[in-house]
């Protein structure tokens, strides 16, 4: 049964406007867990809002990445994943995932899941939703290193033009 969208819209501006700001003021102050926190509401609305096996799945996921990112970075637990794996990249999904700082890594995954969710619902809510906590997964990676945040950013620009081929 299709979740209940008579407030879905004013709900869906809501938590864009304060996840953008979260965003901002994280990547301005470079303190991405208030960007973190700003996310929040938009995640859980997320995984309230999905109804298919595989996107309640993805979003489950979403969640998990979400909460151990905050962990990650609220206890300020560091190590290399690369290093640790012994390997420089992980595919997820089909999606090439660089490996490095775990903090880096969580919010790639979130971005990865939320392309899923994208990809595989109908709800024109829960596709707004996936795009602005994509968006705020960039936002966290940014605030934690831009030079990554560029790196990631070509491997998407990548990923892209490989799918629209």
């Amino acid at each position: 049964m299709a979740k209940p969208f008579k407030n879905a819209r004013k709900i869906c501006t809501v938590l864009t406007i304060i996840a953008l700001l979260g965003a901002l003021i994280g990547i301005k102050t470079q303190i991405p867990l208030i960007t973190i926190i700003a996310l929040l509401p938009t995640v859980v609305y997320e995984v309230y809002r999905t109804e298919g096996e595989s996107t309640k799945w993805a979003s489950r996921g979403l969640l998990a990445a979400f909460i151990a990112e905050a962990i990650f970075i609220y206890k300020n637990i560091s190590f290399d994943l690369a290093q640790y794996l012994d390997r420089s990249n992980e595919f997820i999904k089909g999606y090439k995932v660089p490996l490095g700082d775990v903090k880096v890594v969580a919010p790639a995954i979130m971005a990865i899941l939320a392309i899923l969710l994208f990809k595989r619902t109908r709800g024109r809510y829960t596709k707004w939703l996936s795009v602005v906590i994509i968006i705020g997964a960039f936002a966290i990676v940014y605030s934690l290193d831009s030079e990554i945040f560029n790196a990631y950013l070509k491997i998407g620009v990548n990923e892209a033009i490989d799918q629209l081929n």
